[in-house]
């Protein structure tokens, strides 16, 4: 598929669209807010029947933490550090864009949006689809004391690499004020045929995924000492995120993988 697209650029034929079938492979930039259309035609990629808490074998089960502070006890304080925090997790500012970034259509509602996500790897990029689907605010009871919940979570799509469920939350506790971060997630292998990408994600995969969950708590702490403005949606309606992250000098020479995982549409493909 890679020769194809050289000889594409060579005799300047227009690149595939992403309507395709099995895993696409391309060099260079490719064209986003299709990419991001083609997401709501992916279904979730597993069966919540026979994930977490119903089965647990076989499956990864995380749940990573960092205190963020503390603010006065009670609901969360208009401009202060819980609604600040959580502002920045529902722009997905927290996740490190040397890992993993995400783009998205804008305007739209939290729950149901498809988001694209980049993994990124040297010179491999991997395109991977997620919806979200549930949004939270709610007041529950702690691990200690009631806590006042803010986030959202999302599910694996189609030719993800992964199959599961990530949830994102700020929680801050009632009666003491203190704000925590939170990523808690399952998830397991999605099926990979691709032998390259499945040797890579042999070695590396659940190395990263650690890796990820690390600098996100770091980084969400670091960016609340000098928030950054919310991201906007560029000219062609797509939320790039997190802001600032500018393309790197060499990145019309990467090589990209277009959901490489199984897809439920097509069992045997």
């Amino acid at each position: 598929m890679a020769a194809d697209v050289l000889a594409d650029r060579r005799h300047r034929r227009p690149r595939p669209q992403p309507q395709r079938s099995g895993t696409l492979i391309t060099i260079g930039n490719s064209d986003l807010p299709a990419e991001v259309a083609d997401l709501a035609s992916r279904n979730i990629n597993f069966d919540e029947r026979e994930a977490p808490p119903h089965v647990t074998k076989g499956w990864h089960r995380d749940r990573v933490t960092i205190e963020l502070g503390h603010e006065a006890p009670g609901e969360p304080e208009k401009g202060g550090l819980a609604e600040t925090a959580g502002e920045l997790v529902n722009s997905y500012q927290f996740s490190d864009p040397k890992i993993l970034r995400a783009a998205y259509k804008s305007p739209g509602d939290l729950v149901g949006r498809n988001m694209l996500l980049e993994g990124r790897f040297l010179f491999l990029r991997f395109l991977l689809g997620v919806r979200i689907v549930a949004a939270h605010d709610e007041l529950v009871d702690g691990p200690n004391v009631p806590e006042r919940l803010i986030g959202w979570s999302y599910a694996t799509l189609d030719g993800h690499l992964e199959q599961g469920k990530l949830r994102y939350e700020i929680a801050k506790e009632i009666n003491t004020g203190r704000v925590e971060f939170r990523i808690i997630a399952y998830s397991r292998w999605s099926p990979i045929r691709n032998k390259l990408v499945w040797a890579g994600f042999n070695l590396f995969g659940r190395r990263t995924q650690l890796s990820w969950y690390h600098h996100a708590m770091t980084r969400l702490e670091h960016l609340l000492k000098d928030p950054p403005e919310t991201p906007e949606p560029d000219a062609d309606g797509i939320v790039r995120a997190p802001s600032g992250a500018g393309p790197g000098r060499f990145e019309g020479f990467v090589v990209r993988f277009a959901h490489p995982g199984a897809d439920t549409r097509r069992p045997t493909s």
